[in-house]
């Protein structure tokens, strides 16, 4: 009797687990359904706005008012992400997950506009002006030749098309003929003469070379690549200041000396930059196994951790020898705080920045690297699968039934042609590339994550 009772409070503890299983298989199975259907829907009204097959920031609900950085035409597209090549990356990631050809076919569309834009030097500009000749300056600030390259490699890798591997070719010749002879790279290319010539680590830029030949290297296996990042990570390593100030400057002179660019960015040391150069070196050590690649690491983190700000941030610009936060406005014009600066300059640069996570998150990996003997948290995948499913959900329920992701009342910038911003504001409703490329991205992870659950079980 005993034992009847045992297994029948068994059988009732079990049975509600596996209930609860079941019901979450099929919801799950259900949901991705949906997710592939949402992912179908949005990406065919998104072609709806292509221009030559590329795409701006931000389009009025009619699509009949563009922006990219300010207002633009019917003839522009742009190439800093949200834009072109990111808007191409999100059709190229739902492909590689759904095997939809019409995903594939608009990747394809995205990277025949950046091919049709790209220029005489082999890289590109923010912007792609359809109606101009190309011209020759080459822009590595904002990631923007860089995410043109990456993406036309990732889909090279998918299909195998003469325009795609020429344009690849020229782009990455580029890549190692503006490299500078102390292996960093420079805002601009060709040289100019002026602050865009330097070394520059400000928006990423050496940061997002260093990604491009990583995956050139991955790709191709070409000794050219592998050499250049070589002289990529020394630079790093030589370009890192001496303590007790340990970490990098947004931009050197060919001095290396940390050296002014615009008006309202002094010679300092940056945090921010200083951050991003930890990952580089951390990813140059995963793809190359050069240990001394890591030796920076631990003094730029402790520097790091000393010099946030009492309000628990961190200056973009640290003095040099100081250590205390510089706020520039145009013009040279260095004021003592935050507020004291002009609306425009306040409102429109990150003089202060929130590196909290950032910082976390990078001493996390260190450590992990440094000491592999330390196994990490391990991931709940269902867990984490239904917390995905949650965040789809919303998404589809976001989605419009013309395949839209709308942003309700964006706030943005009231420009004036030829006049600096005075303060005043728009607000309507906006299509967001961003917001697009976000939400296919987490559709998308979902159906990955959901897919490796499956093969699991």
């Amino acid at each position: 009797m005993k034992k009847l009772i045992f297994l029948t409070v068994l059988l009732f503890q079990y049975y509600p687990i596996v209930f609860i299983q079941a019901q979450n298989k099929q919801y799950l199975s259900s949901l991705a359904a949906e997710a592939e259907l949402s992912l179908e829907k949005g990406i065919a009204f998104m072609q709806s706005l292509a221009i030559e097959g590329g795409y701006v920031y931000h389009y009025s609900l009619d699509a009949k008012e563009k922006w990219g950085e300010g207002q633009t035409d019917d003839r522009t597209v742009e190439v800093q992400p949200p834009g072109t090549p990111a808007v191409g990356m999100s059709f190229l990631r739902a492909w590689r997950i759904t095997k939809n050809k019409k995903f594939l076919s608009a990747a394809e569309d995205a990277a025949n506009a950046l091919i049709l834009g790209q220029n005489e030097s082999g890289g590109w500009d923010h912007k792609i002006y359809f109606d101009r000749p190309t011209g020759k300056r080459v822009s590595f600030d904002d990631n923007q030749t860089q995410s043109a390259i990456s993406f036309l490699m990732s889909l090279d890798q998918e299909i195998d098309k003469p325009s795609l591997t020429q344009a690849i070719e020229k782009a990455l010749d580029m890549m190692l003929e503006s490299q500078l002879d102390n292996g960093g790279w420079p805002h601009q290319y060709p040289w100019q003469g002026n602050y865009h010539d330097y070394a520059t680590f400000n928006d990423n830029g050496i940061n997002d070379c260093i990604r491009v030949m990583i995956e050139a290297d991955t790709y191709y296996r070409e000794k050219k690549f592998a050499e250049s990042l070589q002289k990529a990570g020394r630079f790093l390593m030589i370009s890192q200041l001496p303590p007790p100030q340990p970490g990098w400057a947004q931009q050197y002179n060919e001095y290396l000396q940390p050296a002014w660019a615009r008006s309202f960015e002094p010679p300092a040391v940056d945090p921010s930059a200083s951050l991003n150069n930890i990952n580089s070196l951390i990813e140059l050590f995963l793809h190359t196994g050069r240990e001394e690649l890591l030796e920076p690491v631990p003094d730029a983190i402790r520097w790091l951790k000393t010099s946030r700000l009492p309000n628990g941030k961190w200056g973009r610009f640290l003095e040099l020898g100081t250590n205390k936060p510089l706020y520039y406005d145009r013009g040279r014009i260095r004021v003592d705080s935050l507020q004291l600066l002009s609306l425009e300059r306040r409102t429109g640069y990150a003089y202060e920045v929130n590196l909290k996570e950032a910082l976390e998150a990078v001493e996390l990996r260190f450590l992990h690297i440094s000491n592999p003997e330390i196994v990490g948290p391990k991931v709940d995948q269902t867990g984490k699968l239904i917390e995905l499913a949650e965040n789809v959900r919303k998404i589809i329920k976001n989605q419009d039934k013309m395949g839209r992701w709308i942003v309700h009342q964006d706030r943005f910038r009231k420009e004036v042609p030829g006049k600096i911003w005075d303060g005043e504001y728009r607000t309507e409703d906006r299509i967001s590339s961003a917001l697009f490329n976000h939400n296919v991205g987490v559709l998308c992870a979902f159906l990955e994550a959901y897919k490796d659950l499956r093969a699991v079980h």
